[in-house]
């Protein structure tokens, strides 16, 4: 078999694996297609990047499985006008696909050296509409606000207060509530004049969502 043509299989199982975990939308599944999950993998691990698993990244986080950022993006409902913040770089991955949906994408990380690895990969991708920063990503980004969607890839207890008034009226925030990494609900809350709507979409396992910035490992 060729290289092209085992790149191609390889892509085919990959969007076969999301379609059987419930990824159905055809841009959430076009820009999956578009985005190689190769790139943010690095090292060990970067042989596996189209196994449909999380695996450890720097700064002792994860990048999520791929029909798990597949069913979060899908979740958002996200239009081609939509500006949306993602909180929790991590590998840079789920901006990727968020930058194919959407108009603009901000995404804050409390690791530096996340942030400036991802920018890097970004840039190498030509991706121009994504905003990467550090920040304690718990507080969102008030310069920026109020956003047309938010996605948050770190697990809080409750959907943070700071985050949920950050959302335009109309806007939807996906979530992974939980008080311990065991039992986690990947919720999705939408905003309306008078409040909030929860729907409990899926269990789900996420590393937690830390108040303040990260000790930045590559400037020890």
């Amino acid at each position: 078999m060729s290289f092209d043509s085992e790149t191609a299989e390889r892509k085919m199982q990959f969007l076969f694996a999301l379609r059987s975990k419930g990824v159905t939308d055809a841009r959430v599944l076009g820009a999956m297609e578009k985005i190689d999950r190769g790139p943010f993998i690095r090292g060990l691990f970067a042989e596996r990047a189209y196994q449909d698993m999380p695996l450890p990244i720097a700064c002792g986080q994860t990048i999520s499985q791929p029909s798990v950022v597949g069913l979060m993006t899908q979740a958002l409902k996200i239009t081609a006008r939509d500006k949306v913040l993602e909180v929790g770089t991590g590998s840079g991955y789920q901006a990727a696909i968020l930058s194919q949906l959407a108009r603009r994408v901000y995404t804050v990380d409390r690791h530096k050296r996340l942030v400036r690895e991802a920018s890097e990969i970004f840039r190498a991708l030509d991706l121009t509409n994504i905003t990467a920063l550090t920040a304690d990503g718990s507080f969102g980004l008030p310069d920026q606000a109020p956003f047309d969607r938010i996605i948050v890839t770190a697990a809080a207890e409750d959907p943070p207060g700071p985050l949920l008034a950050q959302l335009k009226i109309g806007g939807i925030m996906v979530v992974p509530v939980g008080q311990s990494d065991a039992v986690q609900s990947l919720i999705r809350v939408t905003r309306h004049e008078t409040g909030f709507d929860y729907d409990e979409l899926r269990p789900v396992r996420f590393v937690p969502l830390l108040e303040g910035l990260g000790r930045d490992e590559a400037q020890r």
